[in-house]
């Protein structure tokens, strides 16, 4: 009974498959305008990222530029444009301007400049030159945020005109996403902001400048670490973002900056992993190269840890315990510095620690090292001396393990802020840094301290 449910979805999905594959085939334009609203766009956009290019673009061209916009919306970057740069030009373009300003720039930035040009050629001249400006704008900051469309009136506009508009165009009103209006003046400078509860409690004929108050606003290249402190610190649907004469650019929304947040402790994620944003419906050469990138690099990083090992082969040798807790060693210290980096790379997200603070993280995970590494330094010390019988075994291993989370600490807080610094990812390069390290400086320190007591090991 229980499996009763999956069976019926999984048949389902099956039939739809089928049915948008026949009708695909037959190119019924009906048939799949039907299929595709009688389907939910998750469906829909599973079924394109296994789909052909040649079936996926026949798919799009097919629907509507709104639906196509629409399923382009919520699909993850990379599906977003393979499922628009290759399309007739003037299919792509009637699709580009129906998706948000903000979602139009970030398409142009991820495709070849002659695809992008190819489709903002296509477009209405206006609606491209904003494509263009937004998409100079880095991502992560309020400029590639931003969408274009803001809620705006003059200073001379009433309570009643602000109504009307809402009224009469609901659409547009949706589009904007909740924002508050905001009031200009004659050139665009931004004013104020009107509360939407003053708005419904004052007189149709009350001027805007009466209950409008001053608008906290910010420039283009604020970071979205900013932005997502600025929201977290006040109630804003959105935020409007200034020149440097204060005239409005767009307008970046609670909504847009959660997405990007979401998005980005995807990326930081899927980085961590090495896989980055790959998606299946990519190339397979390309899939393939982006893995061998880090792979690769893998290779080189273990021959180096390797070598350590090699440099005291006849201490190995004359004591063979010790292999036993080789690995021990490096991977509890591995797990020590995974969790510094992983505190790191959140204060980065939250915008609670800058590269600045290098000191100050290195301080504060020295306090945390020290105390982990005596307690895990004892316990497995004691363990070595109990399981082998052996006093200045446990001695060697304990103060290894002690002082190798000493130092996995102490890399794992630091390393993404100083790779911040360099304009590196750190949710790609910390992990293999921080393992390699932690891997040789195990390996060193429990083969060393072992050279030492060698005699006591031996007795």
């Amino acid at each position: 009974m229980s499996n009763a449910p999956e069976k019926d979805d999984k048949a389902a999905l099956e039939a739809l498959e089928e049915s948008l594959y026949d009708a695909l085939e037959a190119a019924d334009q009906q048939q799949v305008a039907e299929i595709i609203e009688g389907a939910s766009n998750q469906d829909i956009l599973r079924h394109a990222s296994q789909m052909t290019p040649d079936e996926r673009d026949q798919l799009i061209s097919i629907m509507t530029p709104e639906a196509a916009a629409e399923l382009i919306e919520e699909a993850p970057s990379g599906l977003a444009v393979a499922m628009i740069k290759d399309l007739d030009s003037s299919v792509a373009a009637k699709i580009m301007e129906e998706l948000h300003t903000d979602t139009q720039a970030d398409l142009v930035n991820e495709m070849r400049k002659s695809d992008a040009e190819a489709i903002l050629s296509a477009m209405d001249v206006e609606s491209a030159d904003d494509v263009r400006k937004l998409s100079q704008y880095p991502p992560d900051t309020a400029g590639g945020l931003m969408e274009l469309e803001a809620f705006t009136f003059t200073h001379a506009d009433s309570v009643g005109t602000i109504l009307k508009r809402m009224i009469e165009a609901d659409e547009e009103f949706e589009r904007h996403r909740g924002q508050h209006p905001y009031v200009l003046d004659e050139t665009g400078k931004l004013l104020g902001v009107v509360s939407l509860r003053d708005l419904l409690r004052s007189k149709r004929a009350v001027s805007l400048l009466e209950i409008m108050t001053p608008a906290l606003s910010v420039k283009a290249e604020t970071s979205q670490d900013e932005l997502a402190t600025l929201f977290d610190e006040n109630p804003f649907l959105g935020v409007p973002v200034v020149d440097d004469e204060e005239r409005i650019l767009g307008v970046v929304s609670r909504i847009e900056l959660a997405d990007a947040e979401l998005v980005r402790v995807e990326h930081e994620g899927l980085s961590r992993q090495q896989v980055g944003d790959e998606l299946r419906s990519m190339p397979t050469w390309l899939r393939s190269r982006r893995r061998l990138a880090w792979l690769s690099s893998n290779i080189v990083l273990n021959i180096i840890a390797a070598s350590v090992i090699s440099a005291y082969e006849e201490t190995l040798t004359a004591v063979i315990a010790i292999a036993v807790f080789l690995p021990m060693v490096s991977d509890m210290s591995g797990c020590s510095g995974n969790q510094a980096v992983g505190v790191s790379m959140r204060e980065l997200s939250l915008g609670l620690t800058r590269p600045v603070d290098l000191f100050h993280v290195l301080r504060k995970e020295l306090g945390v090292g020290i105390i982990n590494g005596i307690v895990l330094g004892v316990l497995i010390g004691l363990v070595a001396w109990v399981w082998k019988d052996s006093v200045y075994l446990g001695i060697v291993i304990g103060l290894a393990l002690s002082l190798n989370t000493l130092i996995a600490v102490s890399i794992g807080g630091t390393v993404p802020l100083i790779l911040k610094r360099f304009g590196i990812d750190p949710a790609v390069a910390s992990g293999p840094l921080l393992t390699t390290v932690t891997d040789m400086a195990g390996f060193f320190l429990v083969l060393s301290l072992a050279s030492f007591f060698m005699p006591q090991l031996l007795a």
